[in-house]
């Protein structure tokens, strides 16, 4: 850009006002402000924006100053040795970090920096939004630069080569050109588990199918059921097969060996065919014809549902468009580590502003794809040490491919969504937060209003989830029109999820006092160790109808199976 074609009114506006066209809360032009008081304005604005950036530079020189000043005291574990408090952390767990003195002081300083680069982050003269982005990108710098992560910096990877022969060096160099194939960091071992054969491997069928899903019904394990099914959505971000990963932590397995007739919608891996689809799409197509064909299967009039994460916002959706249609069609809503009102989503709402979901209406938003390994980077960064950096210097460094883990097989195993439908999502949820407002938003032809899934509901939310935090998903409780269980566990987002009661792991929060502030309910909560899966299945069965007979084949005359679960569409690669 030449001197003459740069403009500095309108760069001070665009940086100002967030665009060069400042536009009203309806999304109309805002009126013209007053040429005369434009000037005033502006340098009012510019003075104040150079006295925050003077004030800003003064405090950074007073710490850094005061950092190097005080360095050899931290550096021999002084009163002032800020790293200290991070000895536990394991990036630098072995006692090489320590015993070389080289490596110790690498250690502490790096921390104490870390420390003040991150703390200067929450001394800036920003809004909140500006604040959580700055200290997103902070930790991702602070994240990448740490010593560990370079060969020549870390003690444990050169050891490990003196001590092999430079073999260690080679095995991770050959590790790098892998992923660098692939694209990816690689998490897990990925030859050991296989959809199918080793995970995934509850014996049903796909009973139907559309362009966007298919059914599976899975076969009964007692001789008598639930009259009612259940019907369950998982997140479309991802493969269904979460909650069918290995017998002893599937939880397809623990509901059928309850009793529980159990179908589970597999949402296609879309592609460019399928770029077009939208919100009401998935709503159509997807949940609310998958709740159709298993009420039809089973002769019921109602089912018990289940939606995990995006999963359950697409559930609440559809239940309230059939709420304002006055259709009730489940019996009960079980909602697993879900969002219904966004006014608080974490660090990944930093990441979601009106410039960047503009950008993507642009581009994907009339048809295209959002691709999954977009979306799987972006959460991968929300928790970097423990989801990429370990795995590089283990995998680059150290020569060590990753262990088998179910879990994470799964987290990479990418899906795509299309960009219509991904931009409503977003712009809805994590930008405007609309879906909380009734009649706010229009799905299906119908003004959404979540007072109307008057339905039973247990809520469930992971006190450690850095993907939906458990206060805002506590706030469902006031939006949903029927009588809710609310239940907090430990652990994170997938963690606390999957938790089967044969690992005996972990605890869960039950019975606090209900009112508009989670922390009063969990100071009141009762704490219960194990996993929170029982006490979800004494609440299920209230709403699961008579015991009858277990039917010996799926599916029926008019829903036939089609093929073997776990079925073709959750084999598609992104």
């Amino acid at each position: 850009m030449s001197a003459s074609q740069f403009d500095p009114a309108g760069w001070m506006a665009n940086l100002l006002g967030g665009g060069p066209l400042r536009q009203a809360a309806d999304g109309s032009p805002a009126a013209e402000a007053d040429p005369a008081a434009a000037p005033e304005s502006l340098q009012g604005a510019l003075a104040t924006m150079v006295a925050q950036a003077a004030s800003f530079q003064q405090e950074w020189m007073r710490q850094a100053t005061a950092f190097w000043a005080n360095w050899p005291t931290m550096m021999t574990g002084g009163p002032g040795d800020a790293a200290a408090k991070s000895d536990s952390d394991k990036r630098f767990a072995s006692d090489a970090w320590r015993s070389d003195p080289r490596f110790d002081v690498l250690r502490k300083s790096y921390l104490a920096y870390a420390d003040l680069l991150q703390g200067s982050v929450e001394r800036l003269p920003v809004d909140d939004k500006t604040r959580a982005q700055a200290r997103y990108g902070m930790r991702q710098f602070v994240d990448a630069m740490s010593p560990s992560n370079f060969f020549m910096t870390n003690p444990d990877a050169m050891q490990l080569a003196q001590e092999s022969g430079g073999q260690s060096v080679l095995d991770g160099m050959n590790l790098f050109f892998q992923d660098l194939a692939k694209g990816r960091v690689t998490t897990t071992d990925e030859e050991a588990f296989e959809v199918g054969r080793n995970i995934a491997t509850s014996p049903g069928a796909v009973v139907f199918e559309n362009d966007l899903v298919q059914l599976i019904q899975y076969a009964p394990v007692t001789g008598d059921v639930h009259e009612r099914p259940i019907v369950m959505i998982p997140p479309c971000i991802n493969k269904y097969y979460i909650m069918d990963l290995q017998p002893e932590n599937s939880l397809v397995g623990y509901v059928r060996d309850q009793g529980h007739t159990v179908f589970m919608v597999s949402w296609r891996n879309v592609g460019p065919e399928l770029g077009r689809l939208r919100w009401d799409d998935y709503l159509e197509q997807g949940v609310m014809r998958a709740i159709d064909v298993a009420r039809e299967i089973c002769g019921v009039d109602r089912v018990n549902t289940l939606g995990f994460c995006v999963g359950g916002t697409l559930l609440s959706s559809a239940l309230a468009v059939l709420g304002a249609r006055g259709d009730e069609r489940a019996a009960s809503m079980t909602l697993l580590t879900t969002l219904l009102d966004f006014s608080d989503t974490g660090e990944i709402g930093a990441l979601v502003t009106e410039q960047s979901v503009a950008g993507r209406e642009q581009t994907i938003g009339r048809g295209g794809l959002m691709e999954g390994r977009e979306l799987s980077f972006a959460f991968t960064s929300l928790r970097a040490n423990d989801l990429m950096w370990q795995y590089v210097v283990n995998g680059y460094l150290k020569g060590k491919g990753p262990p088998a883990f179910d879990m994470l097989h799964w987290n990479a195993d990418q899906t795509n969504l299309p960009g219509p439908m991904f931009c409503w999502y977003v712009r809805n949820c994590y930008l405007e937060n609309n879906l909380r407002v009734a009649g706010k938003t229009t799905l299906c032809g119908e003004p959404v209003d979540l007072s109307r899934v008057d339905v039973p509901t247990f809520l469930y939310a992971s006190r450690e989830d850095h993907i939906v935090p458990w206060r805002t998903a506590y706030l469902s409780n006031d939006l949903l029109g029927g009588e809710t269980t609310f239940v907090l566990g430990a652990s994170g987002h997938i963690a606390g999820v999957i938790n089967s009661p044969r690992k005996t792991k972990r605890n869960y929060w039950i019975d606090g006092a209900k009112g508009p502030d989670p922390m009063r309910w969990l100071e009141t909560a009762t704490n219960i160790p194990g996993s929170w899966w029982p006490a979800w299945a004494r609440w299920l069965e209230k709403f699961a109808g008579d015991r009858v007979a277990a039917r010996s084949e799926l599916g029926s005359r008019k829903y036939e199976p089609i093929e073997p679960a776990p079925g073709r569409y959750v084999l598609q690669k992104a």
